[in-house]
């Protein structure tokens, strides 16, 4: 009977810990698809993170990294002292009314000169002036004035000074060099 005793005594131990093991074991698993699964129910808006990944990203684009005030005036590439090229980027062609440039990553812009303390290929916001409502957005690619002032490149000398003048804006740096 010691031998019976004992064999059931391991059975019952064995039965015990085999109990207690698929008890831990499914008791785990449940856990782990509860704290894993949560989002069954739930679709994924994939358009609607696409888009606000994009208005993110415009919007640091476009918020100011500094504001400045200064003078804005306007040139032409055919004025007296100017030879039709830009200080920054020699090899656009100005002097047939191109007054824009194509930039990879703001788009068209207007063309400013600076003075030398702003980098070439700095984007400007210039929000309140005379020439409308909306900013000019503007690229620095040529230089020739000082401190803060701006210089806007125009198609003709008579558009510089019937429309641009010279006026007291204020600016906003979006990216400062290229």
């Amino acid at each position: 009977m010691n031998k019976f005793t004992k064999m059931i005594n391991f059975l019952i131990k064995s039965g015990v810990l085999v109990v207690s093991l698929i008890l831990i074991t499914s008791t785990s698993n449940n856990k782990f698809l509860k704290a894993g699964n949560s989002n069954l129910n739930k679709t994924l808006d994939l358009n609607s993170m696409v888009m606000k990944v994009k208005e993110d990203i415009a919007n640091d684009l476009y918020s100011a990294k500094d504001t400045y005030t200064g003078y804005l005036t306007g040139y032409a590439a055919d004025c007296p002292l100017c030879g039709g090229h830009l200080a920054c980027m020699p090899s656009l062609d100005v002097l047939h009314g191109n007054v824009t440039y194509q930039d990879a990553i703001y788009g068209e812009l207007n063309i400013v000169a600076s003075s030398t303390a702003t980098p070439c290929g700095t984007v400007i916001r210039i929000n309140e002036h005379r020439l409308g409502s909306e900013p000019i957005y503007a690229i620095v690619l040529d230089r020739g004035v000082g401190g803060n002032n701006l210089d806007l490149l125009t198609p003709s000398q008579e558009y510089a000074l019937s429309h641009v003048g010279r006026s007291i804006v204020s600016y906003d740096i979006l990216r400062r060099g290229y």
